[in-house]
């Protein structure tokens, strides 16, 4: 079902989905400021689906043939009144995210887990909300044993990246993002080369209250 799925096809998505948002801005008043939105106490209920394609950083050359789809739900709370000032102004949220994975490439696999996620808020750009988040978790796959770069089916996974949400309405907001991605048994198997990727992930969100 994925084998003809490309990084081009990702591409063209998302910037197709950026030139909607841009239409719908058009539209829709210009006087909307997340940050009277996205408040201390605030909870985000959201669901992301991704692009994950292996590289070969860290000199982990088998990486670069791994290829998979990403679908991320995530819950999470700001934490945090607004901090700093000008455009550095924002705040901060914590964010549960479970996660399940088809890899397609080189082989079919499945992988299951989830992270926390730490997600610094921009809020000083309107109804854009610019975002850098980073998290770290567990994760099960049975990539492994069959790839040289894992000997264990269970890994840990570091990941960060930055992202921008755009609020279609009060509540709801649309997001893309991109993330630096990390698997690895951190030692516990024969093998922990570690898998590195990029995620390039397209979701939605919605706040409350």
């Amino acid at each position: 079902m994925f084998q003809g799925l490309k990084r081009e096809h990702c591409f063209i998505g998302l910037i197709g989905i950026t030139c909607i948002l841009l239409m719908v801005g058009t539209t829709w008043g210009s006087d909307f400021d997340a940050r009277n939105r996205v408040t201390k106490g605030t909870l985000e209920f959201g669901f992301l689906t991704g692009y994950w394609q292996g590289n070969n950083a860290f000199s982990n050359e088998p990486s670069a043939n791994r290829s998979a789809v990403y679908f991320l739900p995530q819950l999470g709370r700001v934490l945090t009144d607004e901090i700093g000032s000008g455009w550095t102004s924002g705040n901060v949220e914590l964010l549960i995210e479970p996660l399940a994975a088809h890899y397609y490439e080189p082989f079919s696999a499945s992988a299951f887990g989830g992270s926390l996620v730490v997600k610094y808020n921009f809020l000083n750009f309107g109804r854009w909300m610019p975002f850098w988040d980073g998290g770290a978790g567990m994760l099960w796959t049975d990539l492994g044993p069959r790839i040289p770069e894992q000997s264990t089916q269970f890994n840990f996974v570091l990941q960060t990246g930055p992202g921008v949400s755009y609020f279609v309405t009060e509540n709801m907001a649309v997001t893309l993002g991109i993330r630096f991605h990390h698997i690895s048994n951190a030692g516990i198997g024969d093998r922990n080369i570690g898998l590195n990727g990029c995620l390039f992930n397209v979701g939605v969100s919605f706040f409350t209250p």
